[in-house]
């Protein structure tokens, strides 16, 4: 979940300073942004000359499981926005591999020489693109900030487009055996009393997340490391199964 934040710019209608449709990150490093023609980001950077709008983006990153404090993380990127005036094409190609769905999100009218118009005259969609100055990120592991380089050379890990089904298959499915994973905590691993629960709220190619609740209603969260990174979700089977082995010694 994403939202922009300009500053000197307020947004009257309350049509949010353009929560994006969608986003990619370029092989430069830039961002790459489809937003509602009615925004107010938008609007500002229709008007504004270019590198002369400064913008930030807030991310937050909610777990997919129904638990109580789903908030995972957040994280900022802050730059310059402008309008994609260039490149239109291959800025849209990103944004639709990103989200196959993109000419009915309105990749389709953004890049129309005189984009279809929408309401008020304005145009209906949008491409615009976040040069990063700098970032930050505060997640279970402490708050840190990231150099533009960092941000450029990072790759997506290989199980973000799948993370949110594998856990509420998880949760579904094999919630015994992720409640089992207990047995692995040394000295905490009381919480595996009847009344104890456990839900998985994390994964990625190092390893699970998961959030143990005790008969008292004491909560934290654990992490349980895989013996190497997987690259795709058939080692991640294979990761799993070799966890779930484990605890059950």
């Amino acid at each position: 979940m994403a939202s922009l934040s300009i500053p000197g710019v307020e947004d009257p209608d309350e049509t949010g300073l353009s929560a994006p449709v969608c986003r990619t990150v370029t092989p430069d490093g830039d961002v790459l942004l489809l937003v509602s023609g009615d925004s107010a980001a938008a609007r500002a950077a229709a008007h504004a000359q270019d590198d002369d709008l400064t913008v930030v983006m807030e991310i937050t990153d909610v777990a997919p499981v129904s638990v109580p404090h789903r908030i995972r993380g957040r994280a900022w990127v802050a730059g310059w926005l402008t309008p994609v005036r260039e490149q239109r094409a291959e800025a849209a190609l990103l944004l639709a591999e990103r989200h196959p769905v993109g000419e009915l999100l309105g990749l389709g009218e953004a890049l129309q020489p005189d984009p279809a118009p929408g309401l008020y005259g304005r145009t209906a969609w949008m491409m615009l693109r976040l040069e990063v100055g700098e970032g930050a990120v505060d997640d279970l592991w402490g708050a840190e900030s990231v150099e533009p380089d960092d941000f450029a050379d990072a790759a997506a890990d290989p199980l973000v487009a799948h993370e949110a089904e594998l856990l509420q298959h998880l949760h579904a499915a094999h919630s015994d055996q992720v409640r089992g994973l207990c047995t692995l905590l040394g000295d905490r691993r009381d919480v595996c009393g009847l009344r104890g629960r456990a839900v998985p709220v994390g994964l990625d190619r190092f390893g699970l997340r998961v959030r143990f609740t005790d008969a008292e209603e004491h909560t934290f969260d654990a992490r349980f490391d895989f013996p190497e990174p997987v690259r795709d979700v058939a080692e991640l089977r294979r990761a799993m199964h070799l966890l779930f082995e484990a605890a059950a010694e």
